[in-house]
């Protein structure tokens, strides 16, 4: 394991090698999440690609911190993250609140970005009253006490057949988070806008939704599409929130093209 003082916070990272002179990939997990959801996308691009996948403050390893967090906090640690590791052509792969982070590094530090991939993602996520409830909720009766919404919302029905080993591992994944880190990270998304900044992004953009996706809809990602100047937009059938979990391989596929199309331009 790998880890990093950043900003004040042990952050947990992995970094894989790969061919010098290939862009770096970057993972930024999603909200109650660790870097573990990309595994089945990382050990498909391993060996093509460095690659650095990392938990956000207040989940899996990583430290806590000081809880609520703003946006810029989890920006300021993955630019710090970047530094350290003197890396200046990073393709950012952010799912959920990782996308809006993957925003916020382009807008404050466009010199570390050589690409975007915003997966399930917006520029604005949700209501200040919907994140408030949420917080409400969790403080006062846990995690669990909003995990089959969540499980809803994030996976499709035969995704969470009864006597799916996998989903009830992710379950366990979200359950076990700290409840301040999980409520901290919602603060963050709760007050976090990117709407001016992401009109202004000048890399190549990928946005890709899940069909069935509950938390950001299609129509959600197809406005941040929409927002960012020449994005591309894919949508993947049969998923929900989390495609690199339900579809790895068809995600992988999305990435390797975007960036064969990245490199060829």
């Amino acid at each position: 394991m790998q880890f990093a003082d950043i900003n004040g916070i042990n952050i947990h990272y992995q970094l894989i090698g790969g061919p010098a002179g290939a862009p770096v990939l970057v993972f930024a997990n999603a909200l109650g999440t660790d870097f573990r959801i990309w595994r089945d996308v990382v050990i498909r691009l391993a060996g093509d690609f460095p690659i650095i996948t990392y938990d956000l403050r207040g989940q899996g390893l990583s430290d806590i911190g000081t809880s609520p967090y703003s946006m810029d906090d989890h920006v300021d640690d993955l630019i710090g993250l970047l530094d350290l590791l003197a890396v200046r052509n990073a393709v950012i792969c952010g799912l959920s609140a990782g996308g809006v982070v993957a925003q916020g590094v382009y807008a404050r530090r466009p010199d570390l970005v050589h690409a975007l991939v915003l997966c399930c993602t917006a520029h604005k996520i949700g209501t200040a009253d919907s994140w408030n409830g949420r917080i409400a909720a969790v403080e006062a009766n846990g995690i669990a006490s909003i995990l089959d919404d969540v499980m809803q919302k994030w996976f499709t029905p035969e995704f969470r057949q009864p006597g799916n080993a996998e989903h009830a591992g992710y379950r366990n994944m979200v359950a076990r988070q700290p409840v301040a880190g999980y409520v901290g990270t919602c603060a963050a998304i709760r007050d976090a806008d990117l709407t001016q900044s992401s009109a202004r992004i000048a890399v190549p953009t990928l946005c890709v939704a899940g069909d069935q996706d509950g938390s950001t809809p299609p129509e959600t990602v197809l406005g941040l599409a929409r927002l960012v100047p020449d994005a591309r937009y894919e949508l993947i059938k049969g998923a929900g929130h989390m495609p690199c979990i339900e579809q790895p391989d068809h995600l992988t596929a999305m990435i390797r093209a975007f960036l064969q199309e990245v490199d060829a331009a």
